[in-house]
């Protein structure tokens, strides 16, 4: 049997039933990476030694009766994660010989529950791109067409599951770093609420490993059904024991129902601030069709929504304030300059990046005042509804841009120009106020290129998305096995 492409869920129950190994489940997606990875540059530090190990063991514990949530299962892990005894280098060559001595909390748990780890996969250059490649590792290519990119920062691990490495991956998002390559590779994804899963150890190197509370950051799972997501959550979930001094489980809400029929959901396909491109909409569009079959109460506006502009600048302000908090003093200085020259009517994104990177702490103040009040709209908003459908970016995959200005670069979005970064704005809806996300396949675009879109929750009820995406996987079907002659 073909096991490369089971989800976790299924391997889970083979592994229970005897019908497979660990270690024949490890050699067959070794095989798998040791075939296709060639092309494709999703594994940038493989760990088989290790893996083939940790598989014995799990047979070995399973074969004495344990069984946990998932023994046995090959994933993999994004390259910014702590592994004791492997490099973690964020893609940044002075860091090439960086190894920490510990696992990250995200890793231990992993392991904890039983999973037999194939490696690392690749990352932009600090993470801080909506591509993956760098001087250290290479690029990570498209599955669906090399000549594309995966996305990033979590581009290596969304390839990864497309291609069969591993049934599961874990990611982080601060920017869309998770959903956009699930939306770029046809998988899936959840951006957790912020501060539900512990970050320790997705820490930049060679600072230490601590636990500290991030600003918009998250770190959450990656998968090929909607289902494993939530399993991969469960063993996620919960704060750093370092700052409890104990473990704690977190038991989460359950979902808001449990028929598609029950759901009210707000759709949105168009932003103030950018356009939203034709095959994108029509990703969107097959995801609302999906819901009015199912019986859900679908709206496409709302005056409940918080204003989508607003919201924008200052998820760009806020996000641009910690990408250049540990700038040189003399680029700070000459961004300062270049920041007291704007016109103050002046209230484009372009703006609200130079605005933000020399943000002060007074201003930040004001900005984050200004967020809180967006999250009380969301609560509002989330007593009319369930979830909240949108884009992840306005376009499929777009081909390799390596530029090294990034705030030069370009998005074509169906033959008009817009500035690169501005298609950030559809993944800040939810990270600005904190929000669970889920992404999820909604269909190809003309060219064949997968399309997936968010579905938005309340704060600490990321069972709901998770249940819809669910729901909308057996209305409209979810991850397809790349048909490219590399994934033969």
């Amino acid at each position: 049997m073909e096991w490369n492409f089971q989800s976790a869920g299924e391997l889970a129950v083979a592994l229970r039933s005897g019908a497979v190994s660990s270690a024949e489940l490890t050699d067959a997606a070794i095989a798998r990476i040791e075939r296709l990875d060639g092309t494709i540059n999703a594994i940038c530090v493989r760990d088989f030694d290790r893996a083939r190990k940790a598989a014995r063991q799990a047979d070995q514990a399973r074969a004495q009766g344990e069984d946990r949530p998932l023994l046995g299962i090959p994933v993999t892990v994004k390259e910014s994660y702590n592994m004791a005894g492997l490099p973690t280098t964020w893609g940044m060559p002075q860091c090439r010989d960086f190894v920490p001595a510990e696992d990250a909390v995200q890793v231990s748990r992993l392991k904890a529950a039983g999973a037999v780890v194939l490696g690392k996969t690749n990352v932009p250059l600090g993470l801080q791109d909506i591509q993956s490649f760098n001087d250290l590792y290479g690029t990570t290519n498209n599955p669906w067409d090399p000549g594309r990119t995966a996305g990033g920062s979590s581009g290596g691990s969304a390839a990864a599951l497309a291609c069969g490495f591993g049934a599961l991956s874990i990611g982080s998002d601060l920017a869309g770093s998770l959903r956009t390559p699930a939306h770029f590779c046809g998988v899936y994804a959840h951006k957790p609420t912020l501060g539900l899963a512990a970050t320790r150890g997705m820490t930049p190197p060679p600072a230490p490993a601590l636990p500290a509370e991030s600003d918009l950051a998250v770190v959450g799972p990656m998968a090929r059904t909607a289902r494993d997501l939530t399993l991969l959550l469960e063993v996620m979930a919960g704060p750093d024991p370092l700052t409890l001094g104990v473990a704690h489980e977190v038991t989460l809400p359950p979902p808001r129902h449990e028929r598609l029929a029950d759901f009210r959901v707000l759709v949105l396909d168009e932003h103030p601030l950018i356009a939203t491109g034709a095959a994108v909409r029509a990703g969107v569009d097959r995801v609302a069709d999906a819901l009015v079959a199912g019986g859900a109460r679908v709206e496409r506006h709302s005056p409940l929504l918080p204003d989508l502009a607003e919201a924008a600048v200052l998820y760009t302000q806020l996000l641009f304030s910690g990408s250049a908090a540990r700038f040189p003093v003399d680029s700070y200085e000459q961004l300062l300059a270049r920041a007291d020259g704007l016109s103050a009517d002046d209230q484009s994104l372009d703006a609200a990046r130079l605005r933000g990177m020399v943000l002060s702490h007074r201003d930040w103040i004001e900005v984050n005042n200004r967020r809180e009040l967006h999250r009380h709209g969301w609560r509002q908003l989330f007593g009319e509804f369930d979830a909240v459908v949108c884009p992840i970016t306005p376009t499929p995959a777009f081909g390799h841009d390596h530029d090294p200005d990034l705030l030069g670069r370009r998005l074509d979005i169906d033959g008009v120009e817009h500035a690169y970064f501005d298609q950030l704005v559809w993944a800040g809806v939810p990270t600005m106020p904190g929000l669970p996300a889920a992404a999820i396949p909604a269909g190809r675009s003309p060219e064949g290129l997968p399309v997936g879109v968010q579905l938005i929750g309340p704060m600490f009820e990321d069972r709901t998305p998770l249940r819809l995406a669910e729901l909308l996987e057996q209305q409209i079907g979810g991850f397809q096995t790349p048909n490219s002659t590399q994934m033969s």
